[in-house]
């Protein structure tokens, strides 16, 4: 091990503010770290030369190893490539993929990606699936207590990582309302809330997707208890999945599913329809 390495090491215990308060490390990336270590080293490369070869700065490699960055996939099968690993650390790769999002929302994000059909209300922020990069950063920023930089840039990621859905064959379903409180809250600045809409607007053309407006001057809602996902899979099964704070909870019982699906029954016939939705969005984008 180099000097400088030993340096980031160091640093890494260090510094508590690589994990945001309250929340575990991340295990499976700790153990793709200690593994990916184990290789470079065992293949002879310091830190800057094996990260020169695939691309990525030393200190790329650092948080790596260290467990404080979830990899790209593409790094993970080069750096399987370079060190001969055998598939080791290819391995790996659904488990980081999953790990790169809060223990609270994992299974969710598991049963989204394999969706056949997606409800989804928002009554905060925009919906993850609907955002932008700068919409997303900007509500990272805001968390209390502060997220480091580099936690920021991998939630960021993790969010944008979801939209994949959008390019799967055969194409989900995917019904978004969202309260039109959201849509006039400029989170990350007016810059960035324009882009915001400007995306809606775009993703609402797709055949697969309607987006609908809840307008504030409704005097009846019927889906005031907060926001909520009802989530269809493959095997025919419909799972609702609600959270606030942090927390989170699935819900497969008939009972509560059926109670979240009259809900969003209801809000859906309360909504603006898609085609009056889109109006309100570009009127909206022309008041500024």
């Amino acid at each position: 091990m180099t000097q400088d390495e030993a340096a980031m090491d160091a640093g890494a215990v260090a510094s508590p503010g690589t994990q945001p308060e309250g929340k575990s490390e991340n295990g499976v990336a700790v153990a793709f770290g200690r593994q990916l270590k184990l290789l470079r080293v065992r293949a002879g490369l310091d830190r800057s030369e094996f990260g020169k070869r695939l691309g990525y700065a030393a200190q790329s490699v650092a948080s790596f190893e260290q467990g404080r960055r979830i990899p790209q996939p593409e790094f993970v099968d080069k750096a399987d490539r370079l060190l001969e690993a055998g598939g080791l650390l290819m391995a790996l790769k659904e488990e980081l993929a999953r790990s790169q999002y809060p223990a609270f929302f994992r299974d969710a994000a598991r049963l989204e990606a394999r969706a056949v059909a997606l409800c989804v209300y928002g009554l905060y922020a925009v919906p993850g699936l609907l955002q932008t990069a700068d919409y997303a950063r900007a509500g990272f920023q805001q968390e209390r207590p502060l997220l480091e930089d580099e936690l920021i840039e991998q939630g960021v990621t993790a969010r944008l990582a979801r939209q994949e859905i959008y390019d799967r064959r055969p194409a989900p379903l995917l019904s978004f309302i969202v309260d039109e409180a959201v849509l006039r809250r400029p989170i990350g600045g007016w810059s960035t809330l324009y882009g915001q809409l400007e995306r809606m607007l775009r993703l609402g053309e797709k055949r697969n997707v309607e987006v609908q407006v809840m307008p504030l001057d409704r005097e009846d809602h019927a889906a005031l208890g907060g926001p909520f996902t009802l989530i269809d899979t493959a095997q025919g099964q419909r799972i609702a999945y609600a959270e606030v704070q942090g927390d989170s909870r699935l819900y497969t019982g008939h009972a509560a599913v059926r109670e979240l699906e009259s809900r969003y029954g209801i809000i859906r016939s309360q909504a603006l329809t898609p085609r009056e939705s889109s109006e309100f969005i570009e009127k909206l984008l022309g008041e500024k």
